[in-house]
């Protein structure tokens, strides 16, 4: 259910959403929880948001951007230095727009293991969502390493039997291989129409992308990997608020210990584990 300033929501045909933003909109109006916003225009913001995420993981899915491990990681220099550890660190002469577009426009020249790709995947949302000058204001020193993020990304992760289109989920594979260790499991874009985008794996069902984890079990496992209740998103509030801060020339910010652990795609639960 949806409340706008503690009232029911109503449509408003003039907002002229799109199918995508539609469907999220239903399955809000339809879900066991409460989505409550203070004002309409930070429900239209979500909306927003959640199709950018949705439209950058279907173009990272149609890019010829790697799927690897950090050891093996691969940027394009002109925009980013590569760092020991397989992270992407922005040149100091390069705007942070520029940097996160690259990423889709040369998607040859780079390869990351698949917690790095939603990082990915939310600055690209936002960047469409909020345009390249506020971007650039937002997100400067840009460094993309695992679940590592600017915070005013207000990344947020929580336990839920529900999940909305955007939403990123985590596909646990708990007997996997050692030696892939790439394939312990999947962060994964649900998509609008249900299915599952994540780095390495295309656009799957959830029992295809199930499947595929099995496939790479270690030999005689017997535990079929599935998809956990985690849900990780950003905090949409707080980035609108945070936007409309910088417009009105915010200075200080808090900066996140930066935590090179070399384990190939971890849920965000786990990366806030080593921050602990």
């Amino acid at each position: 259910m949806i409340q706008i300033s503690g009232f029911p929501f109503q449509p408003n045909e003039d907002w002229q959403l799109g199918s995508i933003e539609k469907t999220i909109i239903q399955q809000m109006e339809n879900a066991p929880d409460f989505y409550s916003y203070n004002f309409v225009d930070e429900l239209l913001f979500e909306l927003k948001v959640r199709k950018n995420i949705i439209q950058s993981a279907n173009e990272m899915n149609k890019s010829q951007a790697e799927f690897t491990i950090f050891e093996y990681a691969r940027c394009n220099p002109r925009f980013w230095q590569l760092t020991r550890a397989g992270g992407f660190l922005l040149r100091p002469d390069v705007q942070p727009a520029d940097a996160i577009l690259d990423i889709y426009r040369n998607s040859s020249l780079y390869a990351f293991e698949c917690a790095t790709a939603i990082p990915i995947i939310y600055y690209h949302a936002i960047l469409n969502s909020i345009g390249s000058t506020l971007f650039n204001s937002l997100f400067r020193n840009l460094y993309i390493y695992s679940w590592h993020t600017d915070t005013d990304l207000g990344i947020i992760t929580f336990y839920s039997n529900h999940f909305l289109p955007g939403d990123v989920v985590y596909v646990n594979n708990p007997e996997f291989n050692r030696k892939t260790p790439q394939f312990r499991g999947v962060n994964a874009v649900l998509l609008n129409d249900g299915r599952l985008f994540g780095h390495g794996f295309n656009i799957r069902t959830s029992e295809e992308m199930i499947q595929i984890l099995n496939e790479k079990r270690e030999p005689g496992s017997h535990q079929s990997a599935y998809i956990t209740k985690l849900v990780t998103r950003p905090s949409f509030k707080y980035l609108f608020r945070v936007a409309s801060w910088y417009s009105n020339g915010r200075a200080y910010k808090i900066h996140r210990p930066i935590v090179h652990h070399n384990k190939s795609s971890i849920s965000y639960v786990h990366y806030l584990y080593y921050l602990m």
